[in-house]
């Protein structure tokens, strides 16, 4: 099910990109799936529930969920210091990018819970606690990252895993615009931003989620953040040409610096919390 608003002949409101849900759709069946378009406004709860009573009576279980639903790129100002941000695109980013995840996840997971089994993945920007470079792009981020990690204590009794998933330096239809290239041509891109170099595909992150949702060990994953070229090395699979970008090695040999990652010694001080040490079965299902 792939959804959104932007269908064919009627452009998601204020938002001037030309692709749909029913393209992403005939992506997936071309490439040996069923690709179904659904048009959903998933900050509008009504249609967020109605997509899973959907799911429900089509499919009958629903096994992974990702939610990639942003609307946001237009919005950020990153280099701006929030004293000369607009409040009011930092609101709609925060109702585009976190609420929506929120809504989505509170109508499908019970289609989760009925078979004691499936896959949250949150996808991000960055697999790391670090600043982001504006104040409201950055905590749109994070706070995505701390919704798998708080979603996946409220689910640590059930075989239903959530964690985050970030890509690197992404590929897609509106970057290749932005740099004046496309995917035949990327490289030229370059030109542009030398960084662009150790771009990625889309398909390259859909490749790390389908390794994730095919591993049966997932769930020791589970509340944490972890990048598309990590899991390539870890996993083994390639981008569509091939090769296998790595954001993090790029970044330590370009800038001569450690790349940060949020790893076990990071997340350390989120678990123990007065919560979980006082009331231990908290909450009850």
């Amino acid at each position: 099910y792939c959804t959104g608003r932007s269908v064919r002949g009627r452009p998601a409101s204020g938002d001037a990109r030309p692709e749909t849900i029913e393209e992403t759709a005939e992506l997936v069946t071309a490439r040996g799936g069923k690709g179904i378009a659904v048009r959903v406004d998933h900050s509008v709860e009504a249609e967020v529930e109605a997509l899973c009573q959907r799911i429900r009576t089509e499919a009958g279980q629903l096994d992974v969920l990702v939610n990639d639903i942003w609307g946001g790129e237009s919005l950020h100002e990153l280099g701006l210091p929030f004293w000369k941000q607009s409040a009011q695109n930092a609101r709609l980013m925060f109702e585009r990018a976190i609420v929506t995840h929120v809504i989505t996840s509170r109508h499908a997971v019970p289609l989760m819970l009925e078979r004691d089994r499936g896959l949250i993945v949150e996808v991000t920007d960055g697999d790391h606690f670090g600043y982001r470079g504006g104040v409201a792009y950055d905590v749109t981020k994070m706070a995505v990252i701390r919704l798998a990690f708080a979603m996946s204590r409220d689910l640590r009794r059930t075989n239903i895993t959530a964690l985050a998933v970030t890509p690197g330096f992404l590929r897609s239809e509106e970057m290749l615009d932005g740099f004046g290239v496309t995917e035949a041509n990327w490289r030229d891109g370059t030109k542009v931003n030398a960084d662009f170099i150790a771009s990625e595909t889309p398909c390259y992150v859909g490749r790390a989620v389908a390794a994730l949702a095919a591993d049966p060990a997932v769930h020791q994953r589970a509340g944490r953040v972890v990048a598309s070229w990590t899991l390539a090395r870890e996993y083994g699979f390639t981008d569509l040409d091939g090769s296998q970008p790595h954001w993090a090695d790029y970044f330590e040999k370009t800038y001569g610096t450690r790349y940060p990652v949020a790893d076990e010694a990071a997340y350390a001080s989120w678990f123990g919390g007065p919560i979980e040490t006082a009331l231990p079965d908290w909450p009850a299902y």
